[in-house]
């Protein structure tokens, strides 16, 4: 591991030299904390998901942990990076996952509810269990929501053999059911029209699936299809090109602009509708159907105003905090910041996050800018990986001193071995990682180094 520590000292200190003066544009803040009802926290995160777990550890070295709630009605935390593996057979499910308990900051209080209504004028929050509580400043992390209903026939074809989804805890068991009992025919993988998290996992287990069939002598019965609704393969076209090369050497068939709209489980057909011609569909028989559901934003936040029209969270993509509300910030799946919506970038998101909160707490300008730096491991197959890394642009922000568009087998280890470790012991009571540790407002986990494999 000398080499990947030493490239990792490099990337220390290629992002300190990164950092950027802000240009002066958010409100100064003056905030009336008025005590609306029983229970005050001076810091309420919303979630107790990667980004509300890591900024409840910062904000508790902020200001003290009696100072600061997290609201999280789940009894587990899951590390979901590790589900691309699970459906792919090669980790379990069980060991994803570990109680909220054990992850929230000691001395945080932890409010085991829903969040039911978020009344950002008068700085309370309603939890499913009726309680209301008043903050001086909000964090919402409160990721995003899976639609299989919004599929004609999901989630109930679930209960069908052949079909699963690597993005349900309920489903991704079946997908290696589904993949162990694969005879012959077709494999199809899906994509939906919308936002997703981690756009690179609805493609990971297709080529997990085709080295999986080519190890048992089953590949040449199967037709292996990706149907995506996207224009392209992937969004960053360096990682693209290599992709493409891939699908053309191990003859998988990719379709463009195609979106699952119907599943009929009974007939083991999928129905597609095709895009770019309106009303036109193709339905696809199959043996192995892999669902990546459509996703959308919390409930709680449609039509609240905290939200844009399209109910995302509405902050400033370069420092994080409400474009209207000033004591509100967000990171994560929820925000609607133009960036790939993974935990790699909550590791990005929360070291700015934090230094953006200690300057607002001063009523001073914040002076870190987010670049939409986040990270994908594209998992090729059960031994290796492209390690894509990029900022708002598409542009590739790599770390390593290797062509990061190719195949690596070093990349996969740090996905399947190195990274959860550094998730449950690193990112989430956000101690840095290696010799990097945080240090109060000043202090950060070094981008690139932080954000490594945080994704499906």
């Amino acid at each position: 591991m000398a080499g990947p520590v030493l490239c990792w000292q490099r990337s220390a200190w290629m992002w300190a030299r990164r950092t950027r003066p802000l240009v002066p544009g958010v409100s100064r803040l003056h905030v009336s904390s008025r005590l609306l009802s029983k229970e005050h926290y001076k810091v309420l995160v919303l979630g107790g998901g990667s980004g509300g777990i890591t900024m409840s550890s910062r904000m508790k070295r902020k200001v003290g942990a009696e100072n600061v709630a997290v609201v999280e009605p789940s009894e587990m935390h899951y590390y979901q990076p590790l589900w691309t593996l699970v459906g792919a057979g090669a980790k379990k499910v069980q060991i994803s996952g570990r109680p909220t308990a054990s992850v929230v900051p000691s001395g945080v209080t932890w409010i085991k509810s829903p969040v039911q209504e978020i009344d950002p004028d008068r700085n309370t929050v309603r939890t499913g269990d009726g309680k209301q509580i008043s903050y001086q400043y909000l964090i919402v992390a409160l990721g995003l929501q899976l639609h299989y209903e919004k599929i004609k026939g999901l989630p109930e074809a679930f209960k069908y053999p052949g079909i699963g989804s690597n993005y349900s805890l309920q489903t991704v068991n079946k997908t290696w059911e589904a993949l162990q009992n694969f005879k012959e025919g077709n494999a199809l993988f899906s994509f939906p029209n919308t936002p997703v998290k981690c756009a690179g996992a609805p493609q990971k287990i297709m080529y997990l699936s085709d080295a999986y069939l080519r190890k048992t002598g089953k590949r040449s019965k199967a037709n292996i299809i990706y149907n995506t609704s996207l224009p392209v393969l992937f969004g960053v076209k360096k990682y693209a090109d290599c992709l493409w090369e891939i699908v053309k050497n191990r003859d998988l068939q990719v379709n463009l602009r195609h979106e699952l709209v119907e599943v009929r489980a009974d007939r083991r057909e999928a129905v597609f509708t095709k895009l770019d011609s309106p009303g036109e569909t193709v339905v696809y028989e199959y043996e192995m159907l892999h669902v990546t559901p459509p996703m959308g934003p919390p409930e709680v936040l449609k039509g609240n105003p905290l939200a844009d029209q399209a109910g995302w969270l509405d902050v400033d993509k370069d420092v994080l905090q409400h474009k209207r509300y000033p004591n509100v910030f967000g990171i994560g799946d929820c925000t609607n910041v133009p960036t790939s919506k993974t935990a790699a970038a909550v590791a990005a998101q929360s070291a700015v996050l934090d230094r953006t909160i200690s300057r607002v707490m001063r009523d001073i300008l914040p002076d870190k800018k987010y670049d939409g730096y986040t990270s994908c491991p594209l998992v090729t197959s059960y031994n290796t990986v492209i390690l894509a890394e990029f900022d708002y642009n598409g542009q590739p922000l790599e770390t390593f001193p290797i062509d990061q568009g190719k195949e690596s087998r070093i990349m996969y280890h740090m996905k399947a071995n190195l990274m959860p470790h550094l998730y449950w012991h690193g990112l989430l009571n956000a101690a840095g990682y290696g010799p990097w540790k945080t240090t109060g407002a000043q202090g950060h986990i070094p981008r690139r180094v932080s954000n490594l494999s945080k994704v499906h």
